[in-house]
C-alpha cells in the first residue's frame, strides 16, 4: 500500500511539473477491490514465511473440466479469451467472460470447465510464500 501511494504521488508530481502532455494520459483503472473470493468466502490472512508471486498464463482448451484442486494462497486472475465456469464444492458457480476479474477460493475445493470450442486464456497471480504450493489437486 505505501508503495502504491508513493507512485501515486510520483505520478502527480510529475504529471503537475513536466510541459509534456504525455503524462495526463496516464489512466488508472480498478479492476477489482475486494477483502472476498468469489462465493463470498473471506480471504484468509497471509501466510508468514518469505514472500512469494507466481503469474501463470493458463490455456484451457475446449471441452476441457480441470481437476477438482484447491488453492492454499489467495489468488486473483483476469479473462483473456473465452469463456470459463467455475464451481465449488458447495456447486456454488461463477461464470467468467473475457475481461471479467476472479478472486479466487482459497482452500477451498473446486474446478473450472471450458465447455465452449474456443480455447480459455487467463492470466492468474498469485501471493504465497516460497513454502507453499500454489494448487494442490484433490486426491480421489
Amino acid at each position: 500500500m505505501k508503495k502504491f501511494f508513493i507512485l501515486s504521488l510520483l505520478l502527480l508530481i510529475l504529471n503537475t511539473s513536466c510541459k509534456t502532455s504525455q503524462l495526463t494520459s496516464v489512466k488508472v483503472e480498478t479492476l477489482k477491490e475486494t477483502t472476498h473470493s468469489w462465493n463470498g468466502d473471506i480471504l484468509p490472512n497471509y501466510p508468514s514465511g518469505q514472500p512469494k508471486i507466481t503469474v501463470l498464463k493458463i490455456t484451457i482448451p475446449p471441452k476441457t473440466r480441470l481437476p477438482n484442486h484447491f488453492h492454499p494462497v489467495i489468488n486473483t486472475g483476469v479473462m483473456l479469451k473465452g469463456k470459463l465456469k467455475v464451481v465449488d464444492v458447495d456447486n456454488n458457480t461463477l461464470l467468467l467472460n473475457e475481461g471479467d476479474v476472479i478472486v479466487e477460493l482459497v482452500n477451498k475445493i473446486h474446478y473450472g470447465i471450458n465447455e465452449s470450442n474456443t480455447p480459455v486464456e487467463i492470466v492468474v497471480f498469485y501471493a504465497g510464500t516460497e513454502d507453499l504450493d500454489i494448487t494442490i489437486k484433490q486426491e480421489n
